[in-house]
C-alpha cells in the first residue's frame, strides 16, 4: 500500500502542475486549517488545485504539496489504521515538511482522529468533505476548534459570469453588452451553476445525472435509506412547492395519497439527510411561534439547475430560487420569511431589508397583491422601504409613505 501511495502523492504534484484553472475569489487564512464542505462536483476539489497553484509559486515547491483524494479507487482498501502510510510515504521521498490538502476524508472512518493529531502536531492541513454529517458536534469537538469551515457552493451569478468570459462594469446595462448579460441571466436561472456543467451543451443531462449521483450515494446509500420511493416523491413534492410555505404534515399527506405511507417524523428525516448532503435547504418564519417555525418552512434547492429538473415552465419559482441562493450567500442563517396573512418572501433583520419576488408585474391583480403584501411587512417592523425584484422589470412606487424599489433580480446581485 505504501508504494501506491507514493506513486499517488508525485503523480499528483505533477498534474495539479500542469492545469490551467479559472480562479475562485474565495479568501482564506493563508495559515489556517480549514474544512471545506459543500455538494459534490461545487469545486471543492478545484480550490484546493487552486490554493496549490497559489502556494507553488515556483515548481520546486511542489515538491512540498501532500495531496490525496481519498475517492482514488487505488486507495479503496485504505483503512483508518493505514493513514500514518501516508505521512511515512512522503517523508521516505522528500526531507520537507508538507503542507497537506486531503480530498473527501470522510470516505475514511474516524479520520478527524488522524487530522486531529496532524494539526497537535503543527501541520498546516485543508480537508474537504461532501456530507455536511462530517462536521456534526462530535467530530468538531475532536477536531478541537483547530480548523475553520468553510462551505464551497456552485457559482454564483457573478462567478457565472466571469466563467463566462463576462466582466460587467457599472455601465454595462447602457451598453451593448447588455443583450450578452440578460442572455447568460436566462441560462444561469434556467441551468444553475455547477462549474462541470458549462461544458456540457445538453445541460439536462449532465444534470439529472449528477441529482441521481447526489440522492444515491450521499443520501441513499450513506443513511441506509430503504424507502428510496418516498423520499424521491418528497424531494418532488418539495421542488414544486418551493416559493410557497408548506408542513411536513401536508406534505406527508400528498405523498400518502401517491400510495406510499410514510410518518411525518420519517420525512423530517428525509430532509435532514437531504440537508447533509447540501441538496436542500430551508428557512422559517421570522413572526412565528418557535413550534411553527419548525413545523412549517420555505424549501428551496442547491442549484436552479437541480431544481428545474423537476418544473415545467414555473419561471417564478427558479427567480425566487435564485434569489433565495444569492441572498443565503451573503446572509447564511439569518434569512427568513413573513407570513401572516399575507406573506412577505424574504425578510433580513440585519439590515431591515424586506424582498417580494415576483416575474413580472403586468397585470393589477399581481402588483396589487405584491406590493400589498409587502406593505403589510413594512408596517408590522416600522419599515418605510422595500424591494421586488423581478425578471426584468423597473419601477419606482411611493404609496401612502412608503417607498417600493422594482428591479431586475440580475442588477440586484450584480
Amino acid at each position: 500500500m505504501k508504494e501506491i501511495i507514493k506513486r499517488i502523492i508525485v503523480s499528483n504534484q505533477e498534474n495539479i502542475r500542469q492545469l490551467k484553472l479559472i480562479s475562485r475569489k474565495i479568501s482564506i487564512e493563508p495559515n489556517g486549517n480549514y474544512v471545506i464542505t459543500g455538494p459534490r462536483r461545487a469545486g471543492k476539489t478545484y480550490f484546493l488545485y487552486q490554493l496549490i497553484q497559489e502556494y507553488c509559486k515556483s515548481s520546486e515547491k511542489y515538491s512540498e504539496i501532500l495531496y490525496i483524494n481519498f475517492e482514488d479507487e487505488r486507495l479503496m482498501e485504505l483503512h483508518t489504521s493505514d493513514l500514518q502510510l501516508i505521512l511515512d510515504g512522503y517523508y521516505e521521498m522528500f526531507s520537507t515538511r508538507p503542507k497537506i490538502f486531503f480530498d473527501e476524508i470522510q470516505n475514511i472512518d474516524n479520520w478527524h482522529k488522524f487530522v486531529r493529531r496532524l494539526a497537535d502536531e503543527n501541520y498546516n492541513i485543508i480537508i474537504t468533505g461532501s456530507n455536511a454529517k462530517m462536521l456534526s458536534k462530535d467530530i468538531l469537538t475532536t477536531l478541537g476548534g483547530r480548523f475553520i469551515v468553510k462551505e464551497i457552493m456552485p457559482l454564483s451569478f457573478n462567478e457565472f459570469l466571469y466563467f463566462n468570459q463576462f466582466i460587467p462594469d457599472k455601465n454595462t446595462e447602457y451598453s451593448n453588452d447588455l443583450y450578452t448579460l440578460k442572455k447568460l441571466y436566462f441560462d444561469y436561472i434556467q441551468n444553475g451553476g455547477f462549474p462541470e456543467a458549462l461544458k456540457f451543451s445538453n445541460k439536462k443531462e449532465y444534470l439529472s445525472n449528477l441529482f441521481q449521483k447526489l440522492l444515491y450515494s450521499d443520501v441513499i446509500v450513506r443513511n441506509k435509506i430503504k424507502n428510496d420511493i418516498a423520499l424521491k416523491l418528497l424531494v418532488k413534492k418539495m421542488a414544486e412547492s418551493v416559493n410557497s410555505e408548506i408542513s411536513f404534515t401536508h406534505l406527508k399527506n400528498i405523498i400518502k395519497s401517491t400510495g406510499f405511507n410514510v410518518g411525518t417524523s420519517t420525512l423530517i428525516e428525509y430532509f435532514e439527510y437531504l440537508n447533509h448532503a447540501f441538496l436542500i435547504f430551508s428557512i422559517s418564519n421570522f413572526k412565528s411561534k418557535f413550534v411553527e417555525r419548525e413545523s412549517k418552512k420555505k424549501f428551496y434547492f442547491v442549484d436552479n439547475g437541480i431544481l428545474n429538473l423537476f418544473l415545467i415552465d414555473q419561471p417564478t419559482k427558479l427567480l425566487e430560487n435564485f434569489v433565495f441562493l444569492e441572498l443565503m450567500r451573503m446572509n447564511k442563517d439569518k434569512l427568513f420569511y413573513i407570513k401572516r396573512n399575507n406573506e412577505t418572501d424574504f425578510y433580513l433583520p440585519e439590515q431591515n431589508e424586506l424582498i417580494q419576488v415576483s416575474y413580472n408585474i403586468d397585470s393589477y391583480e399581481t402588483k396589487k397583491r405584491e406590493i400589498n403584501a409587502l406593505i403589510a411587512s413594512l408596517k408590522k417592523l416600522d419599515l418605510k422601504t422595500g424591494t421586488i425584484l423581478t425578471f426584468d422589470q423597473s419601477e419606482e412606487i411611493v404609496l401612502n409613505g412608503y417607498k417600493i424599489k422594482v428591479m431586475p433580480a440580475w442588477k440586484k446581485f450584480l
